[in-house]
C-alpha cells in the first residue's frame, strides 16, 4: 500500500522533502502542509506501519515518546500557549502524529476547537522562505545535547 505518508517518508530519505525537519529515532519529524496554525507538524515513523497497534510495545513508547520530544520542541520554538496531539489514520491509513501548537491570540471561536475547526484549504502553504526559520529553530531544539 502506499499512502501520502508512504510517499512523504520516502521523500525524506531522498533528502528531497523540503518540510524535513529531522530524523528522530523512530521516524521523520516534518512540517505540516499546510501550516494552519504557525509550526504544524507531523511525526511520520520509518518503517511505515499501518497503525501504532502494529507495532511491538517498545516501540509504540519509542514512537510516542518521540511525539512529545517534537511537542516539547515545537512548544518551545513557537512560545505556543500549548500543543495538541492527534493520531488518526483514517483518511490516510498509516500511523501519523500530529503536534499542532496552540496559541493565546487565536480567534476566539476558534481558541478551544479542535484544530480541524479551522479552514485547512485555506491556509498558507509550506513555504522554506516564509517558515525556514522556524523549521530551523524546531531542528535546533531536537538536535542531540552535546557532551
Amino acid at each position: 500500500m502506499s499512502t501520502a505518508i508512504h510517499r512523504r517518508v520516502a521523500a525524506c530519505r531522498a533528502g528531497s522533502d523540503p518540510t524535513c525537519i529531522a530524523r528522530l529515532a523512530t521516524g521523520w519529524a516534518v512540517m505540516g502542509d499546510p501550516q494552519v496554525l504557525a509550526g504544524y507538524c507531523l511525526l511520520l515513523p520509518d518503517p511505515v506501519v499501518p497503525h501504532l497497534n502494529a507495532q511491538a510495545p517498545a516501540m509504540q513508547a519509542a514512537f510516542l515518546a518521540d511525539v512529545a520530544r517534537l511537542g516539547q520542541a515545537v512548544f518551545q520554538a513557537t512560545g505556543a500557549l500549548r500543543i495538541n496531539y492527534a493520531l488518526f489514520g483514517n483518511l490516510e491509513p498509516a500511523l501519523h502524529a500530529h503536534v499542532v501548537p496552540r496559541y493565546a491570540d487565536e480567534p476566539e471561536a476558534l481558541r478551544t476547537a479542535h484544530p480541524w475547526a479551522y479552514d485547512w484549504p485555506a491556509a498558507p502553504r509550506f513555504d522554506a522562505a516564509v517558515h525556514g526559520v522556524l523549521l530551523a529553530a524546531i531542528r535546533s531544539r531536537l538536535a542531540p545535547a552535546g557532551p
